[in-house]
């Protein structure tokens, strides 16, 4: 038995991802070798739990992974770790419909108990009708403690820590309320921004975590047993070398899909922003990233631009996804309204002016297997008559179609679409 629990909160804004990254930080603190998971498909989350505790973060997704893979996943990563903290998305029992795909679900796949983060800026007592809602509402899901955040004084507190007893909950801490505490926005909500201090930053949140949390009662209500090992997925073909953008420009990526590529192939990194010369292989994989924020420098890198776009003309194969798919384009227009530049391998432009969001779950079928990911992204392409073809109609998680493409020109495949592949074999997109 170890330590393990999800980190829910009754709606988003209540400062969960806050909470998860100074705790993971705390018990770091402590020795404690802490795998931190995140529910649903955000990797900007993900990359500040590995920030924080020092081990990489794993998505756990119900509508893109089947329920035995979310404990393969689990179990595999788990295993040797002596506390597991996954953090949720949204509010408990917020799913794509109704709790499908939602931070319930998960703890209900792997039997973990919900640490619930209530906001208790401007509520006192009444936290008590809602926490007894969220403690009983689906009797599979144990809300084993409750962490108040936004708490204005120890008097505030008491009557916190009062209604916790009356309902019967355990009340683990309170946070207070703290300016230096918010997080950084980005696009999403967070960013890995160099200008921020982000060191200094979870220190302090860490700080706070250990003086306002009962970390030793976290601890110890939450000590379950392992959950049972899924059954690991076939492998898949063997690839032979693959090459992954890898900096400041390109870094969203599923570290389970990353995994699985390790098992089939000599996986090399490379810099599209520094390095001149592409790494020979077998497949290169573009994800999605900020190119937005680093356009000079890849417009700049004319001798990467030119290797990548004469490897596709070679014949060889190259996945991109968002902001990989951008890199591809002619140009991209910055947020500046300047025109910069880019690989040119997809006939048409990328431009940040005019953002808006697009995002959620995608679906569509290619090469005989059916793909899931995510879409998300403030950029969008201007239309051309020589752009590539879409390959396949894509859908959203309620069978709905949306009209993003999916490009194919030659052995290149390039999408909005943030694939994830821990149950399928990628060499399928390419036939």
């Amino acid at each position: 038995m170890i330590p393990q629990w999800l980190i829910a909160a009754t709606n988003s804004g209540c400062g969960k991802t806050t909470f998860t990254i100074g705790l993971l930080r705390a018990l770091r603190r402590r020795g404690l070798s802490v795998q931190p998971f995140k529910c649903g498909p955000d990797y900007i989350d993900a990359r500040y739990h590995t920030r924080a505790a020092g081990l990489a973060s794993v998505n756990l997704d119900t509508w893109m992974a089947s329920p035995d893979h979310i404990q393969y996943i689990y179990g595999k990563y788990g295993a040797s770790a002596d506390a597991c903290v996954a953090e949720g998305v949204m509010g408990l029992f917020d799913g794509f419909d109704k709790t499908r795909g939602s931070s319930s679900e998960v703890a209900r796949t792997l039997g973990l108990p919900v640490v619930l983060v209530v906001n208790a800026r401007s509520t006192a007592y009444s936290v008590a009708a809602l926490i007894h809602g969220f403690a009983h509402f689906d009797p599979r899901v144990e809300v084993a403690g409750v962490v108040f955040n936004m708490v204005a004084s120890t008097s505030h507190a008491a009557y916190l820590r009062e209604a916790c007893a009356d309902v019967g909950v355990p009340c683990l801490g309170c946070l207070p309320r703290l300016a230096e505490l918010e997080v950084p926005s980005r696009h999403l909500g967070l960013t890995l921004d160099t200008n921020f201090q982000l060191e200094q930053w979870i220190g302090r949140v860490a700080d706070t975590v250990e003086q306002h949390v009962d970390l030793d009662h976290l601890l110890s209500v939450c000590r379950r047993p392992t959950p049972p090992a899924g059954e690991a997925p076939p492998p898949m073909r063997p690839i032979g070398r693959v090459a992954v953008a890898d900096d400041e420009a390109f870094a969203f990526v599923y570290r389970e899909n990353i995994a699985r590529l390790e098992q089939v192939a000599e996986v090399v990194r490379f810099s599209p922003m520094r390095d001149e010369q592409l790494p020979e292989a077998d497949l290169v994989y573009l994800p999605g990233g900020y190119p937005e924020f680093h356009l000079d420098a890849l417009t700049a890198n004319t001798p990467m631009r030119d290797a990548i776009r004469r490897y596709a003309e070679r014949g060889g194969r190259i996945l991109a996804e968002c902001g990989g798919m951008m890199y591809l384009c002619r140009a991209v227009t910055g947020m500046d309204g300047v025109r910069r530049e880019m690989v040119g391998i997809l006939a048409q432009d990328a431009t940040m002016e005019g953002m808006r969001l697009r995002l959620g779950y995608r679906r569509f079928e290619l090469g005989g297997t059916d793909w899931r990911g995510h879409e998300f992204h403030y950029s969008s392409v201007v239309p051309s008559p020589d752009a590539p073809p879409s390959v396949a109609q894509q859908y959203n998680a309620k069978g709905g179609t949306v009209d993003t493409p999916v490009y194919r020109h030659a052995n290149v495949l390039a999408s909005y679409t943030h694939l994830y592949w821990g149950e399928s074999d990628i060499a399928t997109l390419f036939g």
